[in-house]
């Protein structure tokens, strides 16, 4: 067998080219070129036999085929971070054999997570690995004695070649792979640089096939890009099978884990982290840091009851309505989708009587949080209720449901987990759509909100 070579492809007609183009010649499309490796045979230049030939040659294992009722599957396999909130965002622990593909800003700390989370893993007595591959063993010793990393079974592989990194990992085993980061890899193989498409799907794809042949756990660090996507072609994170995101203002002390996908647990599960000098420091409540510094008193303030996952957590969003000095008003939003604001407003308008046509209108969720489900919609539409006509919302208030186009508010699910963390901090009203609440911890009054009109009256009567 002849060396592979590597060969440019469009990913939208598949059209291939032996060098990098930027606009395909046969569908137009610009920046469209990836390298992936080619192989060919020593005679006559074709293709390689594939794997399915080979196997019809007798050449390799066969495949097995059983039925799935039959299937054995081992939950007690897991092994635990040392963390119990990084576990629960990887759905109980990290699978043998599961592949995670870790995001976030530069500098949020994601290696400061991974050099702890696998110190604490080696201090149970498993074997963790950490391939560094844009810092040298020498600056990792550095921040690890300043974490107080240092156990025995954590070893450290400076390297960026590909090809030394996967004969290191076949001969030593280990039960967890830290590879950081992905994009700094290059194989040997493609002539692209680190960073580029192709490289970071070849050693990723040959990362993965590695650690699910070996059974063993594998962490992959990925940069993003200025738009806040994961660097890198689209296939990655189809590729692995958790995808983290390590989430924070670099103004703010606190940190969020999100899973953004899970194949063996719930996603949207979130933990919250705080920097310090030693390292990350898990917050075991993070609803009451969330609403430490909360100013209830002002308009435009009112406490969300949301889910991340299976967890409800108490978030306070803030609005803020003020005359436009612009031909056309501002609409601005952040941890709000931003159209999913936008049609609040209208419905606002409409049913609600407020007069937003010629005022700004800006949102904001404190504490760096996301809030993606509807059931945030209530608490939305109370804060801009209570910013437009400047009068504070009840302060020991929280409000939840989902508010639909003709102003109608629709019940949303884990009624009752959401109540429970009200009452556990202590407050005394909630405002939520209507439904059968089977239980309804002690000293919590609930007012039920059936359309959006009905909301300014009844937020009157709980201020009287």
């Amino acid at each position: 067998m002849a060396a592979p070579r590597s060969i440019h492809i469009c990913q939208s007609c598949s059209y291939r080219s032996p060098k990098w183009l930027g606009r395909c010649p046969d569908c137009g499309a610009w920046d469209s070129f990836s390298e992936e490796v080619e192989e060919r045979g020593s005679r006559g230049g074709g293709l390689a036999p594939t794997a399915s030939s080979s196997r019809l040659k007798g050449q390799g294992p066969a495949t097995i085929v059983q039925p799935l009722r039959d299937i054995v599957a081992d939950e007690g396999s897991r092994l635990s971070t040392g963390s119990p909130w990084i576990d629960r965002v990887l759905g109980g622990g990290i699978v043998p054999g599961g592949a995670v593909l870790l995001s976030g800003e530069p500098g949020i700390g994601k290696s400061t997570l991974l050099l702890q989370m696998g110190n604490d893993l080696a201090s149970s007595g498993a074997s963790v690995l950490y391939l560094s591959a844009e810092e040298s063993p020498r600056q990792l010793h550095l921040r690890a004695s300043r974490l107080g990393c240092e156990a025995e079974t954590l070893h450290v592989a400076g390297e960026t070649r590909l090809e030394p990194l996967l004969q290191v990992i076949s001969e030593r085993r280990p039960h967890m792979v830290l590879v950081d980061s992905v994009q700094a890899l290059r194989s040997q193989e493609l002539s692209g640089p680190p960073g580029s498409i192709g490289q970071v799907r070849a050693c990723a794809d040959r990362l993965v096939e590695l650690a699910k042949g070996y059974d063993m756990a594998l962490f992959l660090v990925g940069h993003v890009t200025k738009d806040g996507a994961i660097a890198g072609p689209k296939s990655l994170e189809h590729l692995v099978d958790t995808v983290l995101t390590f989430e924070g203002e670099s103004h703010s002390e606190y940190r969020v884990l999100r899973a953004q996908k899970n194949r063996f647990g719930p996603t949207g599960e979130v933990a919250m982290f705080e920097m310090h000098d030693n390292g990350l420091v898990a917050v075991k409540d993070p609803s009451r840091v969330l609403l430490a510094r909360r100013r209830g008193h002002r308009p435009g303030s009112a406490v969300c009851a949301s889910l991340h996952g299976t967890r409800p957590l108490l978030v306070e969003v803030q609005a803020l309505i003020h005359p436009t000095s612009f031909p056309s008003p501002r609409r601005m939003s952040v941890g709000v989708d931003r159209h999913r604001s936008i049609l609040l407003a209208a419905v606002l308008e409409r049913f609600g009587g407020l007069g937003l046509g010629d005022r700004d209108l800006f949102l904001n969720v404190v504490g760096g949080l996301q809030l993606k489900e509807p059931a945030a919609d209530l608490a939305i539409a109370a804060a801009m209720l209570s910013a437009e006509r400047e009068r504070p919302l009840p302060h020991e208030a929280v409000f939840f449901g989902e508010v639909g186009l003709l102003g109608e508010v629709r019940p949303v699910s884990q009624t009752e987990a959401r109540l429970r963390e009200i009452a556990a901090l202590g407050f005394r009203q909630v405002f939520l759509p209507p439904g059968d609440l089977r239980v309804v911890p002690e000293g919590l009054a609930t007012v039920v909100v059936e359309d959006l009109a009905e909301l300014a009256p009844l937020l009157l009567t709980a201020e009287r």
